[in-house]
């Protein structure tokens, strides 16, 4: 009995083992989870090597460069320049697109001029209060007390997920200290394909930002033709003139650049954003004595609660500008207090701007709160909105420029054409031509893109979610796995769920609203 009872023992140790080890195994190739005993030890070995590869091309770079980029691995706090898109890493010898061809150092620090916290945290809220703002109260009206926890739900999430995505940008030397080996959100997405598809993440986030970041510029400049016809309705000008007198004051923008001028755009529209602010907050506390409290509900409308979501949680995304930000900022230890205080400061305007508007208008809140306003107001609130809008504009076309500059404009072997500056870091007239051509463009979709609002509520329940929530937690989990601790796993994986979530309601409102207006269309 023993003999056979010790068999039956032996037999399930040895299945447990065995299995054990192949879901080992397969974690570990996978990424997520470390292999134990031999593995473990085979793991380590290929880190000690891969960072030893590292160091050498780092080394082998800056000799390169000596006196141009000044080095090539950058540590945390330390210079140098960041882009949205690099098709390298740091330690992979990425280096200034334009100041590398320079023969002056002085020439590229005037070129890539390096930004302060608070230049970084007026793009962040360039960024986050954006024109979403104007469809919050329409969203308590929806979703009541949840819908205001949900705002500060949001900008927990949004700015974790910020955060995350640039821990992935680094990682630990042997002696401890935060290396800078990927220069942007495109080199974390290739690190995380390699070794078998080391190009595929990368092109799919840069089609997934572009993507975002054009039809976000073809939305300023929608939203400011409309504007300006329902402000002056009775003036003969159409709204796609008005749309066409608004790229007018765009142009310029084809010659930004470097993020230090975006950053003073992006201020000037902080500013308009508390402008308008107070304008409707001030009417609102004109009648508080009418405030119907006793319409803030403690339930949600499931039919309609879904588009609230999506307003709210859309209104804090940022992650597509924070690698090129954070990378440009002179002190990049002040990078997280910087997302801090801008994500607290938009909750607490966004939560009592919407509180203030619904509880004025309750049950008759529109979609566009200013369409509540009254006739001598709401003129004055759209010109400083259409202000707005063209102060946003810069951010997300420079991003989309140098998207397109850094993957297709660098006279190397990786890219198709040669590089839009000069060797003296002035923009090439052919280069200053294609951005105009980019500006205008931008125009041409506004005017001829049927319901183009709707269209861009589609396409970014896809690139939207996936770049704000999906993708910055399957990456810190692929490339943190071995650092993290259960709840950050937790956090990653219950964000990854909600932006599941939120992609679906948001795809399946964007098709049903475009189903409705083609056939309201088809009637008329």
């Amino acid at each position: 009995m023993s003999v056979l009872k010790n068999k039956l023992s032996g037999v399930a140790s040895g299945a447990v083992s065995k299995s054990q080890s192949k879901v080992s195994g397969l974690l570990a190739r996978a990424g997520f989870q470390a292999a134990t005993n031999e593995e473990a030890i085979g793991f380590a070995q290929c880190d000690d090597l891969d960072r030893d590869h590292r160091r050498g091309l780092m080394e082998m770079d800056e000799l390169r460069h000596e006196g141009l980029a000044g080095g090539s691995a950058e540590h945390l706090g330390g210079p140098g320049d960041g882009s949205y898109q690099g098709g390298r890493g740091v330690g992979e010898g990425a280096h200034d697109p334009v100041g590398a061809r320079g023969s002056d150092p002085g020439d590229i620090d005037e070129a890539k001029p390096k930004i302060s916290a608070w230049d970084a945290g007026w793009n962040v809220t360039n960024a986050i209060q954006g024109m979403f703002v104007l469809g919050l109260p329409y969203a308590i009206l929806h979703g009541g007390y949840i819908g205001l926890f949900l705002m500060t739900f949001a900008a927990v999430v949004c700015c974790y997920t910020g955060k995350i995505l640039i821990a992935c940008l680094y990682e630990e030397d042997e002696d401890g200290n935060l290396v800078r080996v990927h220069n942007s959100y495109v080199d974390v997405a290739n690190a995380c394909c390699r070794p078998r598809f080391p190009r595929l993440g990368g092109y799919v986030v840069n089609m997934a930002q572009l993507i975002e970041l054009l039809m976000t510029c073809v939305l300023y400049v929608v939203v400011s033709g409309n504007l300006m016809y329902n402000s002056f309705p009775d003036l003969p000008v159409s709204e796609r003139a008005w749309s066409v007198l608004s790229t007018a004051f765009l142009i310029p923008c084809s010659f930004l650049r470097n993020l230090k001028a975006v950053s003073k755009f992006s201020l000037l529209c902080s500013l308009t954003h508390f402008v308008i602010n107070f304008l409707v907050i001030g009417y609102c506390l004109t009648r508080a004595r009418d405030w119907a409290w006793d319409k803030v509900k403690f339930y949600i409308d499931v039919n309609t609660f879904p588009v609230s979501i999506g307003i709210i949680v859309f209104s804090y995304t940022s992650q597509i500008f924070l690698p090129s930000l954070e990378g440009s900022m002179k002190n990049r230890n002040e990078f997280h207090s910087m997302m801090n205080w801008t994500h607290i400061s938009a909750c607490i305007l966004k939560s009592v701007f919407a509180l203030l508007a619904f509880l004025t208008w309750a049950d008759d809140t529109k979609e566009v709160i200013t369409d509540n306003l009254p006739t001598s107001i709401r003129a004055t609130v759209n010109i400083f909105l259409v202000a707005k809008a063209l102060l946003s504009y810069p951010l997300p076309f420079f991003a989309a420029v140098e998207s397109i500059e850094t993957s297709n404009f660098q006279d190397t072997a990786d890219t198709w054409f040669p590089n839009c500056y000069a060797l003296d870091g002035k923009l090439k007239t052919w280069g200053l031509t294609l951005r105009t051509v980019l500006v205008l463009s931008t125009l041409l979709m506004a005017i001829f893109i049927p319901h183009f609002a709707l269209l861009m509520g589609l396409t970014g329940s896809f690139t939207g979610a996936s770049l704000s929530f999906l993708l910055p937690c399957l990456f810190h989990l692929r490339l943190k796995w071995r650092q993290l601790l259960w709840h950050h796993v937790f956090f990653d994986i219950s964000i990854f769920i909600v932006g599941v979530v939120c992609s679906v309601s948001g795809f399946i409102n964007s098709i049903r609203g475009l189903l409705e207006a083609f056939k309201e269309d088809a009637e008329k």
